[in-house]
């Protein structure tokens, strides 16, 4: 609700309409699966010393990751939305997840609802986004 009522601009609302969203996330309780990504920053360094392992490429990592189990999902017939609660610290806590870890994605995982609305988003075409090098 904050998110619609106060936190996001007038112009993104205005960018939102097309796709229908409002405050209301019926599909995050009524999902029979909600998949929760965490991205692990650094892990303990075991030598006793307190001492972190930073991790590389954190971001771009979970972002491949997170697509290929959108697609696999999606190709056994299941249906999914990403969710990016803001914020999301709430997640670490009711999971009970170490510090090094953060929620990155939220996904709500089942078959379509009947009444679901689907947005109508046309690809772009490939001479669009193709940059040919001779």
């Amino acid at each position: 609700y904050e998110n619609y009522h106060g936190r996001m601009s007038e112009r993104w609302l205005e960018d939102l309409k097309p796709f229908d969203t409002n405050h209301l996330k019926p599909h995050l309780e009524e999902a029979p699966a909600l998949i929760v990504i965490f991205r692990q920053s650094w892990t303990p360094v075991e030598d006793g010393s307190g001492g972190k392992q930073q991790h590389y490429y954190v971001q771009e990592s979970v972002g491949i990751a997170a697509g290929m189990l959108l697609n696999a999902l999606h190709e056994s017939g299941l249906a999914t939305l990403t969710h990016t609660p803001s914020p999301m610290g709430f997640l670490s806590e009711i999971l009970g997840r170490p510090s090094n870890e953060h929620a990155y994605l939220l996904i709500p995982v089942g078959y379509p609802a009947s009444n679901c609305s689907v947005p109508d988003i046309e690809r772009k075409n490939l001479e669009e986004i193709m940059v040919e090098i001779h």
